[in-house]
């Protein structure tokens, strides 16, 4: 498997001819894509129904599930980057620390996840989803992911957003209230005007 996995990775690598544009884009790709996240979450509370509040803290639920997830398994296995296997070639400054599983795909996929499980947020799901494509790659490019952390960002996402739908409930619906509560508070100006729904 490992084997499979690093020859792989040198498929995707970027080579030492790698065109100054591709590398400006996959920098894009692999570092500020991710704000899509928060950005999108936010304007579709703005704007959103309740019903489609619930859906997007369900999913910013299973985003930060899932980053709690890959921190256990960070302590208890670690799988060195590779450019601390000294493989390929690294395009990116990055922190030396696990690199098994993907916290910016598992953080995306996640949310992505959590989204489609719900009918009138599965087509912002889908499309978050595909968004992570181009995010693996990039950090597969650029050298500090392996096609494996993809893989198990994949399996984390999946299973921290299942995790969270049974907890609707007993934890989302009183989670709900408090930030209503706050929203009201903090926006009753931008609701008044109708440039936020209430």
């Amino acid at each position: 498997m490992e084997h499979w996995n690093e020859t792989l990775f040198l498929l995707l690598n970027a080579g030492p001819g790698a065109s100054a544009t591709t590398v400006a884009s996959a920098r894009f790709l692999a570092d500020d894509l991710i704000w899509i996240v928060p950005a999108g979450l936010l304007v579709a509370w703005l704007r959103g129904s309740p019903g489609t509040r619930q859906n997007l803290v369900a999913a910013t639920l299973a985003g930060l599930t899932a980053l709690l997830i890959n921190q256990l398994i960070g302590l208890l296995w670690y799988h060195p980057r590779p450019f601390e296997a000294r493989i390929g070639q690294v395009l990116i400054a990055h922190v030396q620390e696990s690199s098994f599983p993907s916290d910016h795909l598992s953080l995306i996929w996640a949310v992505a996840f959590g989204l489609l499980l719900h009918a009138p947020t599965r087509l912002a799901g889908c499309a978050l989803a595909l968004s992570g494509m181009p995010v693996a790659w990039a950090r597969i490019y650029l050298g500090v992911h392996f096609p494996l952390d993809m893989l198990g960002a994949a399996l984390v996402a999946l299973c921290s957003a299942c995790l969270i739908l049974p907890a609707r409930k007993p934890l989302i619906t009183p989670l709900m209230r408090l930030l209503l509560v706050a929203h009201q508070a903090l926006l009753a100006g931008l609701i008044r005007r109708g440039w936020v729904r209430q």
